[in-house]
């Protein structure tokens, strides 16, 4: 019963949170993106289209085009998902239908426009995605086809969105298409910082010729830990230590600069780390 309460007061939580994406998500088009002829891309981008060309409200095509994905959501993600994101789509819809008379903030300026309405609109996402919800339906359509078909769920997103553009230049023009593109591009790096923090990880795996030298220089001015793997050269056969250390995204400059101090011809590879958790990752005090 005690473990039952945290976890309705996190859905809670989760779920109120979503909301406020939703609302700042419709801030950004109704304030910024829409009065100034730039669209969203996704359903969203399709809506605002058919919004500008009917009498049918924002809110109510973001609503109803959205269903046939949140269903899809429900049976390739799963239940939990699929509320929120019917939560999240909700509050959007509702937000874009009660924000639609407020003042425009930004006009005339398109590079402004396109970068502060993009980053409004990837707080309001990002928001929602890392709280287990989503407010558009393009992203569960990607998924799904990239289970199908032989590319990846971002290279179908592009694709997908591509028509979209497609369709809205028919509509704001050439030059709207384009700086619609350039709004959601930008949305789309802003919702990965909000989505994994400025704090997000990386894996640096350094084969250098000092690794005893390395791992305790990378120790002692950054207290962070580090693994060896032994790995050989696929043509001289030579055998090497190769250290593997993870780190988070403040840190890369000064790892960086330990690498050119200690072994200026040392290999290094870089990758994405998408979650850590477990072992001893949380650095220690190192004052």
């Amino acid at each position: 019963m005690s473990k039952s309460k945290p976890n309705i007061a996190k859905s809670i939580g989760q779920k109120i949170i979503v909301i406020l994406g939703g609302f700042i998500a419709a801030y950004g088009l109704e304030a910024v993106l829409i009065p100034n002829n730039v669209s969203d891309g996704g359903i969203t981008g399709i809506s605002i289209v058919i919004s500008q060309t009917t009498p049918l409200t924002l809110g109510m095509l973001i609503a109803l085009l959205n269903i046939p994905f949140i269903y899809l959501g429900y049976k390739q993600i799963g239940k939990s998902f699929a509320i929120n994101s019917v939560i999240g789509i909700a509050s959007l819809a509702i937000g874009t239908s009660l924000m639609h008379h407020v003042p425009t903030i930004i006009e005339g300026d398109a590079l402004l426009i396109t970068v502060v309405g993009g980053i409004i609109l990837g707080i309001g996402m990002g928001l929602a995605l890392r709280n287990g919800g989503a407010l558009d339906g393009i992203d569960m359509l990607a998924v799904l086809l990239s289970r199908k078909l032989p590319f990846g769920t971002s290279d179908l997103i592009l694709f997908l969105n591509f028509f979209v553009f497609i369709i809205v230049s028919f509509v704001f023009g050439f030059k709207g298409a384009l700086l619609s593109a350039i709004a959601y591009y930008i949305a789309s790096k802003v919702i990965i910082i909000v989505e994994e923090g400025l704090s997000g990880s990386k894996t640096y795996k350094i084969i250098t010729s000092e690794p005893n030298e390395m791992v305790e220089t990378i120790r002692d001015r950054l207290g962070r830990s580090a693994t060896f793997n032994t790995v050989y050269g696929a043509y001289s056969n030579q055998e090497f230590r190769e250290i593997t250390c993870v780190i988070n995204r403040m840190e890369e400059s000064k790892i960086k600069a330990i690498i050119r101090e200690v072994d200026p011809k040392a290999f290094v590879t870089v990758y994405e780390v998408v979650e850590v958790s477990g072992g001893t990752f949380q650095k220690r005090n190192i004052h």
